[in-house]
């Protein structure tokens, strides 16, 4: 797969993410996190097996116990992230949480030299912080009533950075990135079901109630837009990822002034302009740089 075709999975990734802020914000209106979580991936990961499936019998190689640990180990930041965002949106708003979720643009360069010694390319020095200051600038240059739900969402970025240096290495490794997609959403699913049987005691009459917000969230956030991050990264550097991903935040304003009737303020312009900068920098960037380096006319004596 070519880069830019890598980039434009991305992309869509990030639309879907962006719309569904509103689904999660409204689906906790009939029932709770871990209920509307553990429903959610374990629609995801069915809607994807079979085509996991298929993609495990035209690769037939092992795949080791590091392979599973690495598909474990994804799973379980995936279910922490989800999970403190979803508790999060109970009590922050749409806006703050799209913000605040950003933040993993940060956290992954950052964590990735911190456990894999995994150097950006420098561009990203530059366009992590124009990337974030757009992010801040298009959710109206503040945080109105920062609360606890807010540091639970600042909480959940770290996890959600996790996810994204995991899952590129994991989808790499094993060559299987729909196959880990699945698994991956179908251990979460369990996982918080289980606890939600616990904590929650789900019923009947709340899952219908949200059913409309459940089938978005599980086939095209999670589905559709999970498994192509998880295709994306294998050709997109995790740090380069992460700024690309950010342009969440700017679909969840559309989504915002589509569904909701929200206006964007002035500065919110500049903001999504900002990201946008920062998404056609990280990408055209280092190639055009390289390509110049390789080019340098030699001196002669």
């Amino acid at each position: 797969m070519s880069r830019p075709l890598a980039t434009l999975l991305l992309l869509v990734c990030t639309m879907l993410w962006g719309l569904a802020f509103i689904a999660q914000k409204s689906a906790m209106d009939s029932m709770g996190p871990l209920t509307f979580s553990g429903l959610r991936y374990l629609l995801g990961g069915l809607a994807v097996l079979p085509l996991a499936l298929l993609e495990r019998r035209r690769r037939p190689a092992p795949i080791t116990p590091r392979h599973w640990a690495l598909i474990g180990a994804v799973s379980l930041v995936f279910f922490l992230g989800s999970w403190m965002q979803q508790v999060g949106l109970i009590t922050t708003s749409v806006t703050n949480a799209g913000f605040l979720t950003g933040l993993y643009v940060f956290f992954v360069p950052f964590l990735g030299f911190l456990l894999f010694r995994t150097r950006p390319h420098p561009i990203i020095y530059a366009c992590v912080p124009l990337a974030l200051l757009g992010i801040y600038f298009l959710n109206g240059g503040g945080l109105a009533s920062f609360n606890a739900g807010d540091l639970i969402v600042v909480g959940s970025a770290v996890f959600w950075a996790l996810h994204v240096i995991l899952l590129g290495r994991t989808a790499q490794a094993t060559g299987l990135p729909i196959f880990v997609s699945s698994i991956s959403f179908l251990i979460a699913g369990a996982f918080a079901t289980s606890l939600a049987f616990v904590f929650e005691q789900p019923n009947l009459a709340a899952v219908q109630s949200g059913w409309v917000e459940l089938a978005y969230t599980g086939l095209m956030s999670t589905a559709v837009a999970f498994t192509f991050q998880a295709i994306g990264q294998q050709y997109v550097p995790p740090a380069n990822a992460a700024i690309i991903l950010s342009a969440e935040s700017l679909f969840a304003a559309l989504g915002g002034a589509i569904l909701l009737g929200e206006r964007l303020p002035l500065v919110g312009y500049a903001g999504a302009t900002l990201i946008f900068v920062a998404i056609l920098a990280v990408e055209a960037l280092p190639p055009l740089w390289s390509r110049r380096r390789v080019h340098v006319p030699r001196t002669t004596n």
